[in-house]
């Protein structure tokens, strides 16, 4: 029986890095393979952190690249926005991803039974890339639930209820037995027009399960998996079914650190003053340093720390046409000494009332912006 590939991204990221840390520390019985898709327009400081987990392996993270670049001497970025015209990508038109990640990485699977950890923390609420390919599942170890919602969907499918019982049955019985009749029995729409309440629905369900135990709860969706096809079906076991760890934001830092690896420099935070007043910037996310994703405080940031690399991102605007990184805005504009002032003093005034808000992470309004944007170029 062939097993199915164990692969891991790692996008510059500070959760993919240190999810690949921490899986191959704790399960070095799995073979990962790592991969990197490159854009060419990345900060210096991501290709550091490629060369620091090359070294902590022992082994190559592989650079993936689409063919029809082969030769032509440009960057993945640049070739696929001149095919495009000149047209940037937006939050509407993600052809980055489409073309220089989503593109590469399936050629990379190659259409074999293929396992992908994705690393979404335990403190986030949002779903990772889930591929549409059958032959690709995703894993998410960071979380309690480390199952995708394409898998659960159908394990809590009433259609599916007696298999899953009968599934429970091995590990429960007497109270606990009833107590997953009921979570099993209450009501469920698939309905399309009701998505959001689905959804709801799903995710109580699965907090139910799981408070009542997680190593049972992981052992009957792994056995559930093996009557759909889902490449773990593969697996005659799987060492993360007894995992309960459950991994924040100070925990990826703990890992980069004590790893040895560390923390690439743009995630720390620089301190800039306004009117008297101080306050913290930094870079709350990976990828391109032009990423239309960023915050207009994080375009500032690269303004005033990489001002290079800043010129470089304006040179792709085209204001004629209204293509610019941010909408309604040129980075020209943004730019000048009175813009600058007015988006520092509101990032300012947004950092001082996320501060105020009772949060269990004390998560600041810039870091807060890691929850949006493109799950599989940020991870």
């Amino acid at each position: 029986m062939n097993r199915p590939r164990h692969i891991l991204g790692i996008s510059g990221g500070k959760d993919s890095a240190a999810l690949a840390i921490y899986l191959n520390d704790k399960y070095p019985e799995l073979d990962f393979e790592y991969y990197f898709c490159d854009t060419g327009k990345e900060l210096d400081e991501t290709y550091q952190l490629i060369d620091n987990l090359q070294s902590y392996f022992g082994k190559p993270i592989k650079k993936l690249e689409n063919e029809e670049l082969k030769g032509t001497n440009e960057t993945p970025f640049d070739f696929y926005f001149k095919s495009f015209r000149g047209y940037l990508p937006s939050p509407q038109a993600r052809w980055c991803t489409a073309l220089m990640k989503l593109k590469p990485f399936e050629k990379f699977v190659n259409g074999e039974p293929t396992v992908s950890y994705v690393g979404i923390r335990g403190d986030e609420d949002r779903e990772g890339y889930i591929s549409r390919e059958s032959n690709i599942q995703s894993i998410f170890p960071f979380r309690r639930n480390i199952w995708s919602s394409d898998i659960l969907y159908k394990f809590f499918n009433p259609e599916n209820k007696s298999l899953v019982l009968d599934l429970y049955s091995s590990f429960y019985h007497g109270k606990r037995l009833d107590k997953i009749i009921d979570i099993l029995s209450l009501p469920i729409t698939f309905d399309r027009n009701q998505r959001v309440e689905t959804e709801r629905i799903i995710k109580h369900k699965t907090n139910s399960v799981l408070d009542l135990g997680i190593p049972e709860f992981n052992r009957a969706v792994f056995q559930f998996s093996k009557t759909i096809g889902y490449p773990l079906a593969l697996e005659d076991d799987y060492p993360l079914l007894d995992n309960e760890d459950v991994l924040v934001r100070d925990d990826i830092f703990k890992i980069l650190r004590d790893s040895g690896v560390g923390v690439p420099a743009y995630y720390e935070k620089v301190q800039y003053e306004i009117d008297g007043q101080k306050g913290e910037y930094a870079r709350s996310r990976s990828g391109c340093y032009f990423c239309f994703f960023q915050q207009k405080i994080e375009w500032v940031w690269l303004y005033e720390q990489h001002t290079d690399l800043f010129k470089e991102a304006m040179k792709y605007e085209n204001t004629e046409e209204s293509f610019t990184w941010v909408p309604n805005e040129s980075l020209e504009e943004l730019i000048q000494p009175e813009r600058i002032k007015e988006i520092k003093q509101n990032h300012l005034k947004r950092s001082n009332k996320e501060k105020a808000k009772s949060s269990p992470y004390l998560l600041d309004i810039l870091e807060g912006t890691e929850r949006d944007g493109c799950n599989t170029c940020f991870l």
